[in-house]
C-alpha cells in the first residue's frame, strides 16, 4: 500500500517507517525539517516532502496519490499547542477527504470516564474527533504511557527514578496507568493499515499490566539495578507544582514536563480490548512492563555505547534510542573525548592499547582487533565508567587514536560525582592519552632500530 507518515521525525514516526518498509509498503513522509532524517538508515527508501500540517497546500501535496495516512503529530512544547493541534487536524481531515484516502490511523491517549481531562488528553481527544469527522475510515489507537527509550513519558519516569532515591509522592503518583511497550504500539499501527473500510472507531490499547506510578517507579529501579526508592506522601502537591521540581531534576523541556504532569491527574487504564476482534494479540503475547523496560535499557547494559545510534537498521529494537530522538532521550550518558596523532603505525598503537588495562585498573569488555578496544573501570563508583580506544592509519607512517570515556551515573550521586571529578578526571584521562602517545613512539623507535 501507499502510506504517508505525518510526524516521521517524532518518537513513533521514526520507528514506524522502517516497520512499514519491512512489510512491503511504499512510504512517503512529510516533515517540517527534512534534514532531521539525514542520518536514518531508511532515508533513501522513502519519498520525503517538506511540509507543516497547518499549511493547506503542503498537506494536499503530501496526501496526493496516497492510500493510508498515519497521523502522528502532537505538540506539547508551546503554550498554544491545543489550538495548533486542532487547526492542523482540521486541515488534514479536510485534505484527506479531498484526496480520497482509504484510511487514517492516529495515536491518541486513553480517555478516562467521569474525570476532568488535562489539556493534553483533551487535545488528543479533540484531534481524534476532527479526524473521524473527515468521513475517511479512521482508527484511533488510544494509549497510555509508551515504554521505550525516547518516549517522553518513559524518559520522565527514567530520570525521576534514577535521580531521586527519596521521593515525595503527590496524589498523582497513586493514579493508575496501563503502560504499553513501543513494540506493541508499532504492531497495532502496522496492522491497522489492512483493516476493512467498515472499521472506523477508537480503540484502547495497553499492555497486560496495570500499576500506580509509584509501582512503576519502584519496578523500574529494581530492573535498573538501583536501590529501593522510598516515598513520602504529600497529598497537597499538585502536578502543576510538581512540574517545577521535575524541571530541576530532569532535562525534559519545561512545557513538555508540565503537560505530562497535568495528565498524571487522570487514571489511564483501558476500558475495553475490542481491538483484539480486528487485530489479534501478537503471537508471543503483549509485552509485560518489566520486559519493555529491559528492552529500553538493553543497549547501555550490553555495552553498545554510541551516543547517537545513527547506524540502527530496521531490525533493531524500537525500544532503544534513535538518531531522531531529542538530546534528552536515552538517559544520562556523559562522555569526554581526546584525539591525538602519533608518529607510530596503527599496529604499534594497538599493542599499546592492550597494555593499558592492567596498568590503570580497567578490564576488557569488548575487543575488535585492531580497531576498537572497550575497557570498563574495575573500581567502585556511583555509576559505570568505560574507556573506548580506537585507531586508524593517518598516512606518512603515523596513526590517529581516539580515546572516549563514557559514564552512566547512578542517581544524583553519580551526577554529582561526574561534576565534582572534573579536574581529577581530566588529569587521569589526559595522563592515559599521554602514556599511549609516548609508549607508542618509544615502541615505534625500538622497532625501527
Amino acid at each position: 500500500m501507499r502510506c504517508v507518515v505525518f510526524g516521521a521525525t517524532g518518537y513513533l514516526g521514526a520507528r514506524l517507517v522502517p516497520e512499514l518498509l519491512s512489510d512491503g509498503h511504499q512510504v512517503r513522509v512529510m516533515a517540517r525539517t527534512p534534514a532531521k532524517l539525514d542520518d536514518v538508515p531508511w532515508r533513501a527508501r522513502v519519498e520525503v516532502v517538506e511540509g507543516d500540517v497547518t499549511d493547506v497546500e503542503q498537506v494536499r501535496t503530501a496526501l496526493e496519490g496516497q492510500q493510508v495516512l498515519y497521523y502522528l503529530v502532537h505538540s506539547m512544547l508551546g503554550a498554544n499547542f491545543v489550538d495548533v493541534d486542532a487547526r492542523g487536524a482540521s486541515i488534514v481531515a479536510s485534505a484527506a477527504a479531498e484526496a480520497g484516502l482509504s484510511r487514517i490511523v492516529y495515536v491518541g491517549g486513553i480517555i478516562p470516564d467521569a474525570q476532568q481531562l488535562s489539556e493534553h488528553l483533551a487535545s488528543r481527544a479533540e484531534v481524534g474527533r476532527l479526524l473521524h469527522e473527515s468521513g475517511v475510515p479512521t482508527v484511533e489507537l488510544r494509549a497510555a504511557a509508551i515504554i521505550g527509550a525516547g518516549s517522553a513519558s518513559f524518559e520522565m519516569l527514567r530520570y525521576l527514578t534514577e535521580r531521586l532515591p527519596l521521593m515525595v509522592t503527590p496524589r498523582w503518583l497513586r493514579t493508575r496507568v496501563q503502560p504499553i511497550a513501543v513494540r506493541d504500539v508499532l504492531y497495532y499501527l502496522t496492522s491497522a493499515a489492512e483493516l476493512p473500510d467498515d472499521v472506523s472507531r477508537a480503540f484502547d490499547i495497553g499492555g497486560p499490566d496495570t500499576f500506580t506510578y509509584t509501582e512503576m517507579i519502584r519496578r523500574y529501579a529494581a530492573i535498573a539495578g538501583l536501590k529501593r526508592r522510598f516515598a513520602i506522601p504529600v497529598p497537597v502537591l499538585t502536578p502543576r507544582l510538581s512540574s517545577h521540581w521535575v524541571n530541576l531534576i530532569t532535562p525534559l523541556p519545561r512545557s513538555l514536563a508540565s503537560s505530562l504532569m497535568d495528565s498524571l491527574e487522570n487514571d489511564v487504564v483501558c476500558s475495553e480490548h475490542d481491538i483484539a476482534a480486528h487485530i489479534p494479540d501478537p503471537e508471543d503475547g503483549l509485552t509485560h512492563y518489566e520486559d519493555a523496560v529491559e528492552f529500553a535499557l538493553a543497549r547501555v547494559r550490553d555495552g553498545a555505547l554510541q551516543t547517537r545510534w545513527s547506524r540502527l537498521g530496521a531490525d533493531d529494537c524500537p525500544a532503544q534510542p534513535l538518531p531522531t530522538d531529542p538530546d534528552w532521550a536515552g538517559g544520562s550518558l556523559h562522555e569526554q573525548i581526546i584525539e591525538r596523532r602519533v608518529e607510530a603505525d596503527a599496529e604499534t598503537l594497538w599493542q599499546v592499547f592492550e597494555s593499558i588495562g592492567a596498568k590503570h585498573r580497567w578490564r576488557v569488555e569488548h575487543m575488535d582487533r585492531p580497531h576498537l578496544l572497550r575497557l570498563r573501570a574495575d573500581v567502585p563508583l556511583p555509576g559505570r565508567l568505560w574507556l573506548e580506544l580506537s585507531v586508524h592509519e593517518d598516512g606518512g607512517g603515523g596513526a590517529r587514536f581516539r580515546q572516549r570515556a563514557l559514564f552512566q551515573p547512578y542517581g544524583l550521586a553519580g551526577e554529582a560525582f561526574w561534576i565534582a571529578s572534573t579536574p581529577f578526571r581530566h588529569a587521569v584521562l589526559g595522563g592515559i592519552a599521554r602514556d599511549i602517545s609516548s609508549n607508542a613512539r618509544r615502541a615505534d623507535v625500538s622497532t625501527r632500530t
